[in-house]
C-alpha cells in the first residue's frame, strides 16, 4: 500500500513525451532512413519506461504492464502463425495455384479491382477473419493481378478493403464481438448500426475501383498474353483436381458453423498437406516443411517462383516480433496512466455531439497508431468514452460503431501494427504502398465524422440496459 501511494499521476507534458518519441522515431527512422520498426518501437518503449520509473513504478510493474498488453493481442498473433501454415499448405497442395489459374481465365483486367474487393468481402463476412481471407483468397488474387499486369499496390488495397469490410460486419469476427462488449451495446444492434457508415464507405470504394478499371486498366490483349504465360507455368507445375477445393471448403464450413477459428484452420492445413502428397506426389517431409517454413517453388520462372514461395509458420514470426515490440510500448503507457491522461485532455474539448464523436475518432486512430492493436483501439476508447456518450444521451451502439470505424479498420494501414506487417508480408506489398488504395478503411471514419456533426444516423439512448436487442 505504501509503494502504491508513492506513485505519481503523470502530467500532460510527461504523458505526451512518449507520443512525440514514437512519432519521431517512426517518422524519421522508419519513414526516412528505413530502419527496422522493431528497434524503433523498443527505443520508444525505453523512453516510456524511463518516465514510468520517474513516476514511481519499478521494473517488475512495468514488465507486468507489457505482459498484460501482449496477452490482449495473443489471440491475433496465434491466428497469424496458423495462417502461415495454411498458406504454405494450400500452395503445396495446388489449391492456390488452381485458383490463380482459373481466376486468370475468368476475370477481366477492367473489373479485377472491383471483383477482388467484392469476393474478399464475401469470404471475410462468412469466415469472420480478415487474416484468413487475405492469407488465402488474397494470395490467389495477388497472383491473378501479377498475371494481368494490375499494380500490386492497388490489388492489395482492394483485397484488404474487402477483407476488413467483411470482418467488420461479420458476427463471427472477434473485433465485431469485442466492440459492443467494450461500449455496452448489443452485438446485432451494433452490426446494423455500422451499416450506416460501413456500407457507403464500401460502395464509394467500389465505384472508385470500377472507374479505375475502366480508365486505367492495362490493355486486355497485352494483359492476357502475360496471363497465358503464368497460366501455362501453373499448369505445368501442378496437377489440378476438384478435390483441391476441399481445404477452403473446410475453412468456410467450420466458420459458418461458428466453430473455433484456429482448430478449423489447422484442420484445413492438414488436409491440404495430405492432398499435396496425393495429388502433387509430394513426399511427407516436403509437405510438412511447407507448413513450417513455407512452400519453395521451382517452376523455372523467377517471377512465378517469387509469387508462390511463401507461407509457413516461421515466416510469420517477424509479424509477432513487431507486435511484441508495439505491445511493449503500449503496455507501458497504458499501465502508468499516461494514455488515460492524454484521452482525458481530449475529452475536455468534447462539449457537443460532433466534437465528442470527433474526439472518439481521433482517440481510436491515435491508439491504433501508438499500440498497433485493433483490440486496444476498441477497448480503451470504449471504456473511456462510455460515460460521455451517456451524458449526451447517445445510444452505446454509436460508441461501438465509432471505435470500429476508426480503430479496427485503421490498424492494417499502420506499418508497425501486427495487421499491417501481416498484410504486407503475405501479399508482398509494403503497407504504405497499399494504404492509399484501401478506400473503405478510411472512408468509414469520414462518414462517422459527417454524421456526428450533422446528427444523421445518430441513435438516442432509449433504455438503461443497452445489451437488450433493439436498444
Amino acid at each position: 500500500m505504501k509503494q502504491k501511494s508513492m506513485k505519481k499521476k503523470p502530467t500532460f507534458i510527461l504523458s505526451i513525451i512518449p507520443l512525440i518519441a514514437v512519432a519521431l522515431f517512426l517518422g524519421v527512422g522508419y519513414g526516412i532512413f528505413h530502419l527496422k520498426a522493431e528497434i524503433l518501437l523498443i527505443a520508444a518503449a525505453m523512453v516510456a519506461g524511463l518516465i514510468a520509473l520517474r513516476l514511481g513504478y519499478n521494473y517488475k510493474e512495468i514488465e507486468n504492464g507489457i505482459i498484460e498488453s501482449m496477452m490482449k493481442g495473443m489471440p491475433a498473433m496465434l491466428i497469424v502463425i496458423v495462417v502461415g501454415a495454411l498458406i504454405g499448405s494450400w500452395i503445396a497442395a495446388g489449391t492456390i495455384p488452381m485458383l490463380i489459374y482459373y481466376g486468370l481465365s475468368l476475370i477481366s483486367p477492367q473489373f479485377f479491382l472491383l471483383t477482388a474487393c467484392i469476393v474478399s468481402s464475401v469470404v471475410s463476412l462468412v469466415t469472420g477473419t480478415s487474416y484468413g481471407t487475405v492469407g488465402t483468397i488474397g494470395v490467389a488474387f495477388v497472383g491473378i493481378a501479377h498475371g494481368l499486369g494490375i499494380p500490386l499496390s492497388q490489388a492489395a488495397g482492394a483485397i484488404i478493403a474487402g477483407a476488413y469490410f467483411g470482418d467488420k460486419l461479420s458476427p463471427f469476427s472477434d473485433t465485431t464481438n469485442l466492440a459492443p462488449i467494450a461500449a455496452g451495446s448489443n452485438l446485432f444492434d451494433h452490426i446494423r448500426h455500422m451499416l450506416w457508415t460501413t456500407t457507403p464507405a464500401w460502395i464509394t470504394g467500389l465505384v472508385i475501383y470500377f472507374l479505375m478499371g475502366i480508365f486505367s486498366a492495362p490493355d486486355h490483349s497485352t494483359a492476357m498474353e502475360k496471363a497465358q504465360v503464368l497460366m501455362n507455368t501453373m499448369h505445368k507445375g501442378f496437377e489440378f483436381h476438384w478435390i483441391l477445393l476441399l481445404p477452403p471448403f473446410i475453412t468456410l464450413y467450420l466458420a459458418i458453423r461458428k466453430k473455433p477459428v484456429i482448430p478449423g484452420m489447422l484442420l484445413s492445413a492438414g488436409v491440404a498437406a495430405i492432398l499435396a502428397m496425393i495429388v502433387q506426389n509430394m513426399d511427407l517431409l516436403t509437405a510438412v516443411k511447407s507448413m513450417v517454413t513455407g512452400y519453395e517453388a521451382s517452376t523455372g520462372l523467377e517471377n512465378v517462383d517469387k509469387l508462390l514461395s511463401r507461407g509457413g509458420m516461421v515466416n510469420m514470426m517477424h509479424v509477432t516480433l513487431i507486435a511484441f515490440c508495439a505491445f511493449a510500448f503500449g503496455g507501458i503507457i497504458q499501465k502508468t496512466g499516461m494514455l488515460d491522461v492524454l484521452l482525458e485532455h481530449l475529452l475536455k474539448v468534447a462539449n457537443t455531439v460532433g466534437k465528442l464523436i470527433a474526439s472518439c475518432v481521433a482517440s481510436s486512430i491515435a491508439i491504433a497508431m501508438l499500440t498497433g492493436s485493433s483490440f486496444l483501439s476498441i477497448l480503451i476508447p470504449g471504456e473511456l468514452f462510455a460515460p460521455a456518450y451517456r451524458k449526451f444521451n447517445l445510444a452505446a451502439k454509436n460508441l461501438s460503431r465509432t471505435t470500429e470505424d476508426s480503430g479496427t479498420v485503421i490498424v492494417p494501414l499502420v506499418p508497425w501494427s501486427i495487421a499491417g506487417v501481416f498484410m504486407a508480408g503475405t501479399l508482398g506489398v509494403d503497407t504504405l504502398d497499399y494504404a492509399p488504395w484501401a478506400f473503405m478503411c478510411y472512408f468509414g471514419f469520414i462518414f462517422a465524422l459527417i454524421y456526428g456533426f450533422t446528427g444523421f444516423a445518430i441513435a438516442p439512448k432509449i433504455r438503461d440496459d443497452e445489451t437488450i436487442p433493439g436498444s
